[in-house]
């Protein structure tokens, strides 16, 4: 088997990503490239979650390999056990505000999301050759875009699309994000099965590189599959728009196309250039991923909720970057400078060998 550490590169700039994206010093000061698309289409932070998916999909083909891909009751109580532990912390992450309201308490977010995915996914991977890996991915995908339909005229739209419908139903109003007024779930319970999809196409397309012997070969074969896949996308999107709150079918692959040609760039960069000094930091950061995501979302909680005069931590220290700089170069520095401090600890927890598992 092929060992590539681009993979573990590749892991490590999308955690560096997720913080940088989600802490912007001020969420009316931020580059247009480092905010979501208002609703269809895809800007590059509409990358972030589903490479994420696609590394925890990655991750599980090297986890399985020990016990050789074979299923029991054993491995099954593991995967749901580490899907809940998931979920549970995502939950308590909604609730750890200090000023809790139950009637008014979201229960999905993006911990709850990876949650319910990986102990599908994970499950399908150890039931499942490639084949029905594969045609499960396609029937996923086919079968959600027939659900969507279903809204009728209102199908891609935020009122009235059937993800909101369900959500309302099983959730209700009270315990959903709300988005642009209206109560929607970008992280809701039907949009999450799409999202496996994302986890499957990470864990396949882990197994097809390592087993190609010529890293040159597996650049020339990713770039293919990659650029396929965003073809493939972009073409399905004239009548399946590419939509992240939607988690839309064309948006899967649309997202898996460009996770696949990030990491050929990878491999051709650090694997076969050995530019491995310049994948040093992203390497370091990708060793405790989903505690560092979790710790990077407290640590915010927390300066929301340290009163400095008239206003909280977090805006205080904005606002020392704003005296000096532009606004929205103040507000990507204030995210940077949190990308480099849980750098920083990922870097203590690696050189101590400390491995939080989640």
């Amino acid at each position: 088997m092929t060992r590539y550490l681009a993979l573990d590169a590749f892991r490590g700039i999308t955690i560096a990503l997720m913080i940088l994206v989600n802490t912007p010093g001020s969420w009316s000061h931020v580059y247009a490239p480092l905010l979501h698309a208002d609703w269809h289409g895809a800007t590059p932070t509409d990358f972030v979650f589903p490479f994420f998916l696609f590394i925890i999909g990655s991750a599980m083909f090297f986890s399985f390999k020990k016990i050789d891909y074979k299923a029991s009751p054993e491995q099954f109580k593991r995967i749901i056990k580490r899907g809940f532990i998931m979920f549970f912390i995502g939950f308590m992450l909604n609730v750890f505000t200090f000023t809790i309201d139950f009637e008014n308490l979201r229960v999905m977010g993006v911990l709850q999301r990876i949650g319910i995915a990986y102990a599908i996914a994970a499950s399908m991977v150890l039931l499942l050759n490639r084949r029905g890996i594969l045609i499960s991915s396609a029937l996923i995908l086919l079968g959600y875009w027939a659900l969507l339909l279903m809204a009728g005229d209102g199908a891609y739209t935020l009122e009235g699309n059937i993800i909101r419908q369900v959500d309302l139903a099983i959730l209700g109003a009270n315990q959903m994000y709300t988005m642009r007024g209206v109560s929607f779930d970008p992280e809701g319970l039907l949009s999450t099965i799409p999202a496996v999809v994302n986890m499957l196409l990470g864990f396949e397309l882990t197994r097809y590189l390592t087993s190609i012997k010529d890293k040159k070969s597996s650049v020339i074969k990713l770039t293919l599959i990659g650029g396929l896949a965003v073809g493939l996308g972009a073409l399905w999107s004239l009548i399946l728009p590419i939509n992240k709150s939607l988690w839309t079918s064309s948006y899967v692959i649309y997202t898996t196309g460009f996770a696949c040609l990030l990491l050929a760039a990878f491999i051709w960069l650090i694997d076969i250039m050995k530019q491995q000094k310049l994948a040093e930091p992203l390497l370091v950061y990708g060793t405790n991923p989903l505690f560092v995501y979790v710790l990077s979302f407290v640590v915010v909680i927390v300066y929301f909720h340290i009163n400095i005069g008239d206003s909280n931590m977090y805006a205080w220290l904005y606002q020392q970057l704003a005296n000096v700089f532009d606004a929205k170069l103040a507000s990507f520095i204030f995210a940077f400078s949190h990308v480099a401090v849980f750098w920083y600890v990922s870097l203590k927890l690696y050189q101590r060998k400390i491995f939080i598992k989640i």
